[in-house]
């Protein structure tokens, strides 16, 4: 039963990763911070490889502060 639950959190996982990754690509933002929230979404994507749970949590994170206006500062 447990392995049903692991299943159905890495299918919303993946699926808040490509709204993630849609909304993403909509801002109007420099391609600086663009990059560096490209780069966050991948470091969370390796990270649901290994920690599932962990990586829910902090997409959901990203997701809050990308809804919110908080973007990191534009790489170079």
């Amino acid at each position: 039963m447990e392995r049903d639950g692991q299943l159905d959190l890495y299918a919303a996982v993946a699926d808040r990763l490509k709204e993630a990754h849609a909304a993403v690509r909509a801002l109007q933002v420099p391609e600086g911070v663009r990059m560096a929230l490209t780069r966050k979404l991948l470091v969370i994507t390796a990270a649901a490889k290994h920690d599932l749970a962990g990586a829910a949590r902090r997409l959901e994170r990203f997701i809050e502060d990308l809804d919110e206006g908080r973007f990191p500062e534009e790489e170079r």
